[in-house]
């Protein structure tokens, strides 16, 4: 059985409509589609013009999965692309792209933080990364985290991986280096995990971390990649990775509190709150981390 979608000028063919792709909650392909042209106005600021990765289920989330960062073979002709260290990357830069993908059975977006053709930083992503498979003590870490940069004239904005973890993201001002935030990251890794050893770690190999919550520091590189804003995860219930305000952090909300099901009355209640935050004065910090060095 099969579809067609007409969006923006281009047929995009759908297979399998009524696959199941979550069934515990219902969600099949033709539902799915419908929910990324939801996100698709979000997700697609933090995915035009970088290196896209995407996780493709054919079977469905519960299924076996494959990373794909190569651009799918054949491609229409609207799918542009960037090669990178000998990768065709996807250029995830419309909702036409985002549905052909979506019908490909791609249930995650992980952009680079660079652009293409860039070797220079979006924004400073800060990754909290649970060892245990629950972790209560998340949304406290974040805080802290969170507390720490404001103390230094930092304003940032959390949000849920949409799996156990969460990123806090910074705006930045163009210019700055990827070396130079893995600095910032390393001083606030170290301070946090001196203040609260019970908490956190900087421990790279899962192994001996215990029951820590590991600060990535070491993430920004070229080529990396971190899970998007507003991108579904393939994980029970259906989650999207979505930022959070302040206050819903201190409350302890649950990084599975937002999914497919309830994202769009979300945003439109309470818009991108990502977008509502300038540019963030890291100067200081940097200049300061300088100083230390010389």
């Amino acid at each position: 059985m099969k579809g067609l979608l007409r969006i923006e000028g281009h047929d995009i063919v759908v297979t399998n409509p009524d696959k199941p792709l979550w069934p515990e909650v219902g969600i099949t392909k033709a539902m799915y589609l419908q929910k990324l042209t939801a996100l698709s106005p979000f997700l697609l600021r933090y995915t035009s013009n970088r290196l896209l990765t995407t996780i493709r289920y054919p079977h469905g989330a519960a299924g076996e999965s494959f990373y794909q960062k190569n651009a799918p073979q054949p491609r229409p002709s609207f799918v542009q692309t960037a090669v990178h260290e000998k990768i065709n990357y996807v250029l995830l830069n419309g909702l036409p792209e985002l549905l052909w993908l979506g019908n490909l059975a791609a249930l995650e977006f992980h952009p680079s933080l660079h652009a293409a053709g860039s070797t220079l930083p979006c924004e400073w992503m800060i990754d909290l990364d649970p060892t245990l498979p629950e972790e209560p003590r998340i949304m406290e870490a974040a805080s802290l985290v969170g507390e720490l940069l404001r103390s230094l004239g930092i304003q940032s904005v959390p949000k849920t991986s949409g799996a156990t973890g969460v990123q806090i993201i910074v705006p930045i001002e163009a210019g700055l280096t990827f070396e130079e935030l893995r600095s910032a990251g390393q001083f606030l890794a170290q301070y946090v995990s001196q203040k609260h050893p019970e908490l956190f770690t900087v421990e790279r190999l899962k192994k001996h971390r215990g029951n820590k919550i590991y600060f990535d520091y070491l993430q920004h590189y070229s080529g990396r990649t971190l899970a998007a804003p507003y991108t579904p995860r393939a994980r029970p219930g259906a989650t999207v990775s979505t930022p959070l305000t302040w206050e819903e952090v201190n409350r302890n909300v649950s990084p599975s509190s937002y999914h497919l099901l309830n994202i769009e009355e979300r945003l439109q209640e309470k818009g991108d709150l990502l977008s509502l935050l300038p540019p963030q004065p890291l100067a200081p910090l940097l200049g300061h981390l300088r100083k230390k060095q010389t």
